[in-house]
C-alpha cells in the first residue's frame, strides 16, 4: 500500500508559546527557572496537585484551574500520571506539549501500550516525545526544558532537530560562534516526528538553516514533503544520520543487495530530498554556521591566503581531497595583487603572503581585496588566534578589520581558518559572524562543510519531485521468490531491454540444434526459479564453438536446473556492468548501477539513486564509475554505447516501477555495453519477487 505524507500537525503554538503550562515538581521547576532566565515574558502557570507556589509563582491544582488555555505545556510527571494530564489539557485546548517521561516505546511492550493511551490521551493535540527532553526556542526566549544549557538569545540563527536529548544538550554547549534559534529534541516521536519538526522550523523566517540528527526515519513520504517545502522557502537542510536505516538484516539474493547497503540507500534518499549528509558534529556545526552566514555557495572554486607556506599547502591538500577546486588566477589577477606585495612574494593560490605586511591594516586590506576580486565562491584566510590568557592578539584585530572591509569592498564570501578549534576564540567567533565572515574551527571541517554547502546549491536548483514509490513492506524468506533467468529476461525485454537470441530446450540434441540456429559462439546455462548465481555452482559455459563442446556442456548442466538456456555470445562488450533494483522496507526503491561482472562485490564500484531517477542523474552516474573510463574509450579503444546503457538502466527501472508492489530486488549483471551504436546487452538478469500483497 502507498505510504502517502502523513497531516503534519500546526506546531506554532507549542513552539512560539505567550503562555506556558508545567506539570510536576523538580522538572517542572527546573522549566521555570530557565525560562526566567532567559527573559520569557509570557505567562508560566505552574500546575501541583499539593504545593501552594512553584517558583514565586502560585500553583494550579488542575488544568481546569488555568486561567486560559495555554499555547503550550511541559509534562514533568512519571509516565502514568501524564495521562490524565495530557487528556486534560488536550480537552481544554492546549496548543501542544513536551513529553518529558520515559518508560513508553523505548521500554517494550508495556510501554509501546502506554505509549498509545498517551496518544489516544493527546487526540488532536500535538506534542513532543514521550522520552523526549523538550525543546528551547532561542529567538523568542522559550526553554520548555528541564536543565541548563548552553545557548543564549538571538535574532536569527539555525534551528537542530535530533532525537537524543542529551546529543542536544551537548550541542549547547558549543562555542564555535553558531547562533542556534531552536533547538528541538523529538524522543519516541509518538505524535511529531522529523516531519513535523522540519516544517514548523522551515515556515519561522528567523531560521537560515535546519540541522538534523537522525536516528531513523518513520515516515518517509512526510520527511520528503516537509524536505520539500524547506527547500521552496530557500531554507537549507543538513543531516548528520546515525546508523543503519530500518531495514535491519536484510534478505538478499543479488549483486545489488551486496553493494546497495542500507546506509548507502539512507545517503541516497537524503540526496533525492535535496539534503546534504555530512559525518561527524564538527561538520555539521560548521556547515550550519557556514549555511547561516553565506547561505549555499554557488560553486566549489575556493581562495586561501596566510603569511605561512606550510597552512597554504595543508588548504591545497585538504581542498583536492574534497573535490574543491583551488583556481589558478589569471595573468591579470595575478597582477593586481603582486602589486599589492613586497616583490620578493609570489602570488598564487593558495597565497603565501608572508609576513612583510603583517601589522599594516591598509597594505593587508589592499592584498584581500586584491584575491577577493578573482570571484572565488569562498576566499579563505587561515589564521589561529594567541591564547588570550597568556599572549597579546592586538596584531590580529589589524588583519580582521583588512579583511571585512576587502569582503565588502569585493562584496565576495569570506571565511577565517584556524587550523586548531581551539585557537578560534568564540568572542572572535561571534564578532565574525556579525560581520559576515564565517569562522571556521578546523581546516578539514572548514573544506567539508564548503563542499557541503556547494552540495546545497545545487539541491537548491532541483524541481519538486512528486512520483517517488515508497511502499513499506512485510517481508519474510518465505514471501520471496525467485525468477528464472529466462523469464527475468523476457519480462524486462517488454520494458525495452535488449536481451541475447536465446532459446530454452531441455535436452542435449535440443540445445544443439538452437546453438545451430543462433550461430556460433554460443553460452549455455542451467536455469530454474531456485538458481540465483549461476557461476558459483558450475551453472554456465561460455563461448562453445561447435556442436560437441554444446552437447557436452548441455549433459553435464542438465542436472543442475529445470531447462537449458541457449544464448548467442556477446564477443565486443566494450565494458560490463550491474544494474539493479534494491527495497528498502522503509525508504521505498532505489537503482542501482556499478562496475559489473564476476568481481562486482570485490570492486564494489556502485551509485546508489532513489527511484525513479532521470535520464541526466544516469547518465552522470555511470560516467563517474571506474567503469566510465572504458565506456569513453580506454587507451585508443572504442567509446561505448553510452546511450544505449542509460536506455538500458531506463529499461531496467521501468519494470522495476510497473512491478514496484511486489519487487524486492532485480539484478542484470552483467550488461554488456558494446562499441558507440551497437547497443547494451543483458548477459544475465535475476529478479526476487514477493508472493504475497503489500501491507502496513
Amino acid at each position: 500500500m502507498d505510504a502517502g505524507p502523513r497531516r503534519q500537525p500546526d506546531l506554532s503554538r507549542l513552539l512560539r508559546p505567550r503562555s506556558i503550562a508545567v506539570s510536576g515538581g523538580k522538572f517542572a521547576a527546573e522549566v521555570i527557572r530557565q525560562c526566567d532566565r532567559m527573559g520569557f515574558d509570557g505567562e508560566i502557570w505552574p500546575l501541583h496537585p499539593r504545593l501552594e507556589t512553584l517558583e514565586g509563582r502560585d500553583a494550579f491544582r488542575t488544568v481546569g484551574d488555568l486561567p486560559a488555555a495555554p499555547d503550550a505545556a511541559f509534562l514533568g510527571v512519571n509516565r502514568n500520571a501524564s495521562l490524565d494530564v495530557m487528556a486534560a489539557l488536550a480537552e481544554r485546548g492546549t496548543g501542544g506539549a513536551v513529553a518529558y517521561a520515559s518508560g513508553y516505546a523505548e521500554a517494550g511492550d508495556d510501554g509501546r501500550d502506554l505509549q498509545s493511551r498517551l496518544v489516544r490521551a493527546a487526540g488532536a493535540m500535538p506534542f513532543l516525545g514521550p522520552n523526549c527532553y523538550g525543546f528551547i526556542n532561542y529567538l523568542d526566549g522559550v526553554p520548555l526544558w528541564p536543565d541548563q544549557h548552553g545557548g543564549k538569545r538571538v535574532e536569527r540563527g539555525v534551528g537542530i532537530v535530533t532525537q537524543s536529548g542529551n546529543i542536544a544538550l551537548n550541542l549547547t554547549m558549543q562555542t564555535r560562534g553558531l547562533p542556534i534559534g531552536y533547538m528541538v529534541t523529538l524522543g519516541n516521536q509518538a505524535v511529531v516526528g522529523l516531519a513535523g519538526a522540519i516544517a514548523a522550523l522551515a515556515q519561522d523566517d528567523r531560521v537560515s538553516a535546519i540541522g538534523l540528527h537522525i536516528e531513523g526515519i518513520d515516515d518517509p513520504a512526510g520527511f520528503e514533503a516537509a524536505a520539500q517545502l524547506a527547500r521552496r522557502r530557500g531554507v537549507p537542510i543538513v543531516a548528520l544520520k546515525t546508523g543503519r536505516s530500518e531495514a535491519g538484516a536484510r534478505m538478499t539474493v543479488s549483486h545489488t543487495a551486496s553493494v546497495a547497503g542500507a546506509d548507502e540507500m539512507v545517503d541516497a534518499f537524503l540526496n533525492s530530498c535535496s539534503i546534504v549528509r555530512v559525518h561527524g558534529i564538527p561538520t555539521f556545526l560548521e556547515t550550519l554556521k557556514l549555511l547561516h552566514v553565506c547561505g549555499p555557495l554557488p560553486g566549489r572554486d575556493i581562495a586561501s591566503m596566510s603569511c605561512s607556506g606550510g597552512e597554504a599547502a595543508l588548504i591545497a591538500d585538504a581542498a583536492e581531497e574534497r573535490g574543491l577546486r583551488m583556481r589558478d588566477l589569471d595573468a591579470a589577477q595575478t597582477a593586481a595583487v603582486a602589486a599589492t606585495l613586497p616583490p620578493l612574494v609570489s602570488v598564487s593560490n593558495p597565497l603565501d603572503y608572508h609576513t612583510f605586511t603583517w601589522g599594516d591594516e591598509a597594505a593587508l586590506t589592499e592584498t584581500f581585496a586584491a584575491m577577493m576580486a578573482a570571484g572565488f565562491h569562498m576566499t579563505l584566510l587561515v589564521l589561529d588566534f594567541p591564547r588570550p590568557d597568556r599572549c597579546d592578539d592586538a596584531d590580529w584585530d589589524d588583519t580582521l578589520r583588512a579583511l571585512t572591509t576587502a569582503a565588502e569592498r569585493s562584496g565576495g564570501r569570506a571565511g577565517v581558518v584556524a587550523s586548531l578549534p581551539e585557537a578560534m576564540p568564540e568572542a572572535r567567533a561571534e564578532a565574525l559572524v556579525a560581520a559576515g565572515i564565517v569562522p571556521f574551527a578546523g581546516i578539514g571541517e572548514a573544506l567539508d562543510a564548503i563542499a557541503a554547502a556547494a552540495d546545497a546549491s545545487e539541491m537548491a536548483q532541483r524541481d519538486d519531485r512528486d512520483d517517488y514509490t515508497i511502499l513499506k513492506s512485510r517481508v519474510t524468506t518465505e514471501s520471496l521468490q525467485t525468477v528464472s533467468e529466462w523469464d527475468a529476461k523476457r519480462s524486462l525485454c517488454g520494458h525495452g531491454l535488449s536481451i541475447p537470441d536465446g532459446r530454452l530446450v531441455t535436452d542435449p540434441e535440443a540445445a544443439v540444434a538452437a546453438a545451430r540456429e543462433i550461430g556460433f559462439p554460443v553460452a549455455l546455462k542451467a536455469v530454474g526459479a531456485n538458481i540465483a548465481h549461476k557461476s558459483e555452482i558450475g551453472a554456465v559455459k561460455l563461448n562453445l564453438s561447435n556442436d560437441a563442446a554444446v552437447a557436452r556442456a548441455a549433459r553435464d548442466l542438465a542436472p543442475l536446473g529445470e531447462a537449458l538456456l541457449v544464448e548467442a555470445m556477446v564477443t565486443d562488450a566494450v565494458a560490463e556492468l550491474i544494474v539493479g533494483v534494491e527495497r528498502d522496507p522503509a525508504l521505498g526503491l532505489f537503482l542501482l548501477v556499478g562496475s559489473g561482472g564476476i568481481l562486482v562485490e570485490l570492486v564494489g564500484d556502485g551509485r546508489i539513486l532513489r527511484a525513479p531517477a532521470t535520464r541526466g542523474e544516469i547518465g552522470n552516474a555511470l560516467a563517474s564509475l571506474k567503469a566510465g573510463a572504458l565506456l569513453r574509450g580506454y587507451r585508443g579503444k572504442p567509446a561505448g554505447d553510452m546511450e544505449a546503457a542509460v536506455d538500458a538502466v531506463l529499461a531496467v527501472q521501468s519494470y522495476a516501477l510497473a512491478n514496484a508492489a511486489r519487487l524486492w530486488e532485480l539484478d542484470v549483471n552483467p550488461l554488456m555495453v558494446r562499441p558507440k551504436g551497437l547497443g547494451a546487452v543483458a548477459a544475465d538478469a535475476l529478479i526476487s519477487l514477493m508472493k504475497e500483497t503489500e501491507g502496513d
